[in-house]
């Protein structure tokens, strides 16, 4: 380049806007050789390739206060060079693991539990069934409650998922042995049986007592839940509905005319 460039044409070919060459020449980072008699500005062939190597580095990510020291001490430079490669490397990892994240939380929206139909079965009891969680996104992807599902799911190890699982069967398995003792719905042993079940479900996603009336109504509604359950012991489904609603009585929750909130 042989003409000297106005300060517009300057800025298109280095590829930013006039008012950063307007900062840049304020602060001494890239100024112009020459003026017009006027006074307005020209940038020479040597001006706009130090501009470009302004964009270079602030494209890779160099402080605008770091660069005019790289630019005019080269000997120093190797440092502060190395430092920034570092710092992007760093990025790079934190933004991989970010995708590795994202990625599981999309496959978690689709499939809810992120493990094979075989540990699967092998985790939640032979009455699982895999096909459940696509039911139950078919049903209630759109809620909020599956999302939270999702977003635990996704950051969740086959270990976790284990003792989610262990719990929920400990849970029953007191639930059981307390129906079969005689325990009153609505005893403190029964509100706290009531609270460790609410607990169990609080797992997949935050569960209030007014939802665990509606999820207690479920239970007893669906032939599925409650022949779960009464294998255990006949008759412990509708019992478990009554320790949910008195429980909720201890909320001030109303079982009449709970809802899912």
């Amino acid at each position: 380049m042989t003409t000297r460039l106005t300060v517009g044409a300057a800025a298109r070919a280095a590829g930013v806007t006039v008012r950063t060459l307007h900062h840049w020449d304020a602060v001494g980072l890239v100024r112009p050789s020459a003026r017009t008699a006027a006074g307005y500005r020209l940038y020479t062939a040597s001006d706009l390739a130090r501009a470009h190597r302004v964009v270079l580095y602030r494209e890779l990510g160099v402080p605008l206060d770091e660069i005019g020291a790289l630019l005019d001490s080269p000997q120093g430079a190797d440092a502060s060079l190395r430092r920034q490669r570092d710092l992007v490397r760093e990025r790079l990892c934190r933004l991989e693991r970010a995708a590795d994240a994202l990625d599981r939380l999309v496959e978690a929206r689709e499939r809810g539990v992120l493990l094979s139909p075989e540990e699967q079965v092998a985790l939640f009891g032979a009455d699982w069934q895999p096909s459940w969680a696509a039911g139950a996104r078919a049903r209630w992807g759109d809620t909020d409650q599956w999302a939270q599902f999702a977003e635990r799911s996704a950051e969740r190890t086959p270990e976790e998922w284990r003792e989610v699982a262990a719990e929920a069967e400990r849970v029953l398995d007191d639930l059981a042995d307390a129906f079969g003792r005689g325990v009153t719905p609505g005893s403190a042993e029964a509100d706290a049986l009531a609270e460790r079940h609410r607990a169990s479900l609080g797992a997949y996603f935050d569960v209030t007592p007014s939802m665990h009336v509606v999820i207690g109504r479920m239970y007893a509604a669906d032939p599925d839940f409650t022949a779960q359950h009464d294998r255990r012991r006949p008759g412990l489904t509708a019992w478990l509905r009554e320790v949910i609603d008195a429980g909720a009585r201890t909320h001030g929750v109303d079982p009449d005319t709970a809802t899912w909130e």
